[in-house]
């Protein structure tokens, strides 16, 4: 039955209730005096209007019970859906692994605490005087593309190349260089200092931005760092999919 035709069925069973009961008084009033009748009256169609309408609340009002499992059901399907619970110590473990790829060489070098990039397995401090300027693509001369070509010159240690070649720009440094895991996952996170990324979209730019990609090509004399790239992405995402908790 619709909840339509039960409404309906309740109100025509309300009525019969009313009628009965007023038919009652009808034939009581023929046999008794007006003063005293008609106070009884409206007692008795009270009581009988009162009886009436709890019955029709009693079967169309579900139980408690129900009423919880309707009310919790709602709010499952309306809450945000979580896709893992957060996991402070699996989340900091997994990016602790990521890590080592943000502290290698090929990472690091163009992430300096200061304004000079660094150079070389040892990242020592790069020759020439180099300085990041403020888009991060060098200063007057001195611009990256200079010598950071399309893609690796031949030969060992010759300039590696890339067409986005260059450090953060100097309002969003992201340094690496002197930070520990848990301050430069930190600031991994804030949108202030990661030029406005989501963590869905830090996803993203680890796994798919081609100059990143380039630490796994790194050019002759260089070593690579020590997780491949499709571990370090698995890394990255089960940081985030435990909640993105950062080490101490």
């Amino acid at each position: 039955m619709t909840t339509r035709e039960e409404t309906e069925s309740m109100t025509a069973m309300k009525n019969s209730i009313n009628n009965r009961i007023a038919n009652r008084i009808a034939n009581r009033l023929t046999n008794q005096r007006w003063p005293v009748s008609i106070p009884l009256a409206i007692v008795v169609l009270s009581f009988a209007w009162v009886a009436a309408n709890a019955q029709q609340s009693a079967l169309t009002t579900p139980p408690a019970s129900a009423r919880a499992l309707a009310f919790t059901a709602e709010s499952t399907n309306t809450a945000p859906v979580t896709s893992v619970a957060s996991n402070d110590a699996a989340a900091q473990a997994a990016f602790n692994r990521a890590w080592t790829v943000f502290n290698s060489p090929r990472c690091r070098n163009c992430h300096p605490a200061g304004d000079a990039p660094l150079q070389g397995d040892d990242s020592h401090v790069h020759i020439q005087n180099v300085k990041r300027g403020l888009d991060g693509h060098g200063v007057y001369g001195m611009k990256c593309n200079t010598c950071h070509q399309l893609a690796n010159t031949p030969g060992d240690n010759m300039p590696p190349g890339n067409p986005k070649w260059s450090l953060p720009p100097s309002n969003m440094k992201m340094v690496i260089v002197g930070e520990t895991p848990g301050q430069f996952c930190r600031q991994l996170k804030n949108p202030a200092q990661n030029g406005g990324r989501t963590l869905a979209q830090i996803i993203t730019h680890v796994s798919s931005d081609d100059l990143v990609g380039w630490a796994w090509n790194p050019g002759d004399g260089r070593n690579p760092p020590p997780l491949t790239r499709p571990e370090f992405a698995a890394a990255m995402r089960e940081w985030v999919k435990n909640g993105a908790a950062c080490p101490q």
